[in-house]
């Protein structure tokens, strides 16, 4: 297990403590009713893989993801809220989870290498971000060419959640269900 802290920088996006505490106790009574597992096994997730939970929380996907890609694939939990990567870490050290690791974002630079992830999935938080263009790049920017970014309307309505991917520079939209869109990774300028 590991966690990577950078200096501080832009996070205006940032909740407060006792926000992301109250958050996290929401999450914890939403998971008993309705467990979070489902939607993961649904994005593609295969064993091997290198996998990001962009926008992680208090990591309530994790333990399915880490399933799913396996001892030989890794999970990496990325958030803007220093609480969320250590509620991650702590899941990861009580339940074993080995193939986890967290880093700490800043503004929308989450501090992983380019290209490094198969899949990123960002669930139930793009409605909370303020500069949808810059913040799909970084995921561009660290998804594997032929990667794949699957990411819900969170908070906000399908209409407005497309606008913002389709601005966007990178990304293609393959699939469009209820619960998520998957997005293919492209390099083609023309392709919106």
């Amino acid at each position: 297990m590991h966690v990577t802290m950078k200096e501080p920088g832009r996070r205006s996006e940032r909740m407060s403590d006792i926000g992301f505490r109250a958050m996290a106790w929401m999450f914890r009574i939403r998971d008993a009713v309705r467990p979070p597992g489902r939607v993961i096994g649904e994005i593609g997730i295969r064993e091997g893989m290198t996998v990001v939970d962009y926008g992680c929380g208090p990591g309530s996907n994790i333990r399915a993801a880490a399933d799913l890609v396996g001892t030989d694939g890794h999970v990496i939990a990325v958030d803007i809220h220093e609480l969320a990567v250590t509620m991650v870490m702590d899941l990861a050290a009580r339940e074993g989870l080995t193939n986890v690791s967290a880093t700490l974002a800043y503004g929308y630079d989450s501090g992983l290498g380019d290209k490094t992830a198969d899949l990123v999935y960002a669930l139930d938080m793009f409605h909370m971000i303020q500069d949808p263009q810059a913040f799909l790049a970084e995921l561009h920017r660290i998804t594997r060419p032929d990667g794949v970014l699957v990411i819900d309307d969170g908070h906000q309505p399908r209409a407005v959640t497309l606008e913002k991917i389709l601005r966007a520079k990178g990304w293609t939209i393959e699939e469009e269900t209820g619960a998520f869109l998957r997005c293919r990774r492209t390099d083609d300028p023309t392709c919106r």
